[in-house]
């Protein structure tokens, strides 16, 4: 168990379900109600239903640590094992369902360090790297991008400025360019992420699948090529996988998953702030503490756009993000939902108000 992250923690977490005869079991995948999870004595396939909750964030998800009923006759509703209960996540990577549902979906959890597969074969997409960044500070994991297919950029320099332009949209945040197909860089990333929980994240044509079988040292994921029309990959991973790195690399288990058209924030403030950084200093710097950084005066946000120091796509993005949180949260949140429809109604009655002035007085015909 210690190979896929069994420790004192764990142990610690699980000790109230020893005198119920359950034992532990981390889940390495999950499809259609059941998992596959790995006990002290191998892989089991088992029941996942019983853990369900009226919180989709709180199903049975790959990375999870839970206690099993080991099963058999008259023990469970078939005699499978049987998930019994879930131990508490350290961490857990969760997006907003796709839709107009307030719904959380968690891709992995008791994650360590998250990988955010961003490829150098297509033009950088740095909106999509901060989402990406925001979502995993969110989830209480370390972020790590990884600049995928570096042999497609053969200049030196080209290929420092394209990891200098994403170290400022990710500030505080490790980046590495490696390449699968000539094993360079991958040395130094085994090295980063030896020992722990990583889960793999990006769009589909990231070259995740390749750089995991690198990672893995085997061919245990499918690869296919992207297309030449638009440079987009296919789903080759249909499931996240829990999988354990080489012992001579280091050890520890890394979590593929398939390719992310789109990702949601959920619950991210804080990742949100993490990620823009140097926008939330000079927040502090402006004349009012509740500033929204549009047109105050004394905005030192604004004033850093103007002089050049915050580039004006960093505070759009920023924005944007802010607003979608805020859009999330308030479909579960009564009284934000309020507060958010009192705050319109007072722009709106400025903007009413302001548009009449510049009119001037109405006169009577």
């Amino acid at each position: 168990m210690r190979r896929y992250g069994w420790d004192t923690c764990v142990a610690d977490a699980f000790a109230p379900y020893e005198d119920e005869g359950l034992i532990p079991a981390r889940v390495v995948r999950v499809d259609r109600g059941r998992c596959d999870a790995v006990t002290a004595e191998g892989t089991v396939r088992a029941r996942t239903a019983p853990v369900a909750t009226d919180d989709p964030t709180r199903a049975v998800c790959t990375g999870d640590w839970a206690a099993l009923h080991p099963g058999g006759t008259g023990e469970t509703a078939d005699g499978s094992p049987e998930v019994r209960a879930l131990l508490p996540r350290r961490t857990a990577f969760v997006r907003s369902t796709a839709g107009n549902r307030s719904e959380g979906q968690v891709l992995a959890a008791n994650v360590d360090v998250a990988l955010i597969a961003v490829p150098l074969a297509a033009e950088l997409e740095l909106p999509r790297v901060e989402r990406f960044v925001a979502l995993a500070w969110s989830s209480g994991a370390r972020p790590l991008v990884v600049l995928t297919k570096a042999d497609l950029v053969p200049d030196p320099a080209t290929l420092a400025q394209l990891a200098a332009d994403v170290e400022e949209s990710a500030p505080g945040v490790e980046v590495l360019s490696v390449s699968a197909a000539d094993g360079d860089g991958l040395d130094v990333l085994s090295a980063v992420i030896a020992g722990g929980t990583c889960v793999l994240l990006g769009p589909s044509g990231a070259g995740k699948s390749t750089l995991a079988n690198a990672l893995l040292g085997e061919d245990a994921q499918d690869v296919h090529a992207v297309r030449d029309s638009d440079g987009k990959g296919r789903h080759t991973t249909t499931t996240r996988d829990l999988l354990p790195l080489p012992a001579e690399a280091g050890g520890g288990v890394l979590i593929d998953t398939p390719g992310l058209r789109g990702v949601g924030l959920w619950g991210a403030e804080d990742g949100v702030s993490s990620t823009f950084a140097e926008i939330e200093a000079l927040a502090g710097e402006c004349r009012f503490h509740d500033c929204r950084h549009s047109a105050e005066p004394g905005c030192a946000v604004l004033a850093a756009v103007e002089d050049g120091t915050l580039p004006q796509r960093r505070l759009e993005s920023y924005r944007k993000l802010l607003r979608e949180n805020e859009r999330i949260a308030a479909r579960t949140d009564a009284r934000l939902r309020a507060e958010q429809k009192r705050r319109f109604k007072e722009m709106s009655a400025v903007g009413r108000y302001n548009a009449e002035r510049k009119r001037g007085p109405r006169r009577d015909r």
